[in-house]
């Protein structure tokens, strides 16, 4: 609870308190309540970068499998800090073929996840892989790796929910 809820549930109790003095008193008592903070970044990009060009555009549908890879990351805030969880999902089969969890969100964390995916489907040729414009995605490192592996990047649009299958 911060100030706020403490002297909301005070007055309901009775007290007649004002919030400045519950403020004043939580923080003698060295007491505050727990900040969840708001709209954490995670897709950091530059509209200049050089970049694939979208060839998925919005249609997330396979014929057969490792057709059509679509990658991303998502974040969860615990006790001790931000947790990142990268994963790359065969869209034909909607199954995770790649993830990784870490306490950094960087390109080391997104290599692995795509190292795990093509170790365990055999290194397939020709997947088209889908990511947005994020740097871990747009970094030197994972497009040579997914040049290198023979699969086709294709990157959407920065920040819009309608390109995350």
């Amino acid at each position: 609870y911060g100030v706020r809820k403490v002297w909301q549930k005070l007055k309901r109790e009775g007290y007649i308190i004002a919030r400045c003095t519950v403020a004043r008193l939580m923080k003698k008592l060295g007491i505050q309540g727990v900040w969840r903070g708001k709209n954490k970044q995670t897709t950091r990009s530059r509209d200049d970068q050089k970049r694939a060009d979208d060839l998925v555009k919005r249609n997330f549908t396979a014929d057969h499998p490792d057709q059509l890879w679509v990658s991303d990351f998502t974040y969860i805030q615990t006790h001790s800090g931000w947790v990142y969880t990268a994963f790359i999902i065969d869209v034909f089969s909607r199954a995770i073929v790649g993830w990784k969890v870490s306490t950094r969100m960087n390109t080391d964390m997104v290599l692995d996840a795509l190292e795990q995916a093509l170790h365990d489907r055999g290194m397939p040729k020709n997947v088209i892989h889908h990511s947005d414009r994020g740097v871990q995605y747009l970094s030197i490192r994972y497009t040579n790796r997914l040049e290198a592996a023979n699969l086709r990047a294709s990157v959407g649009t920065t920040g819009d929910s309608y390109d995350n299958a």
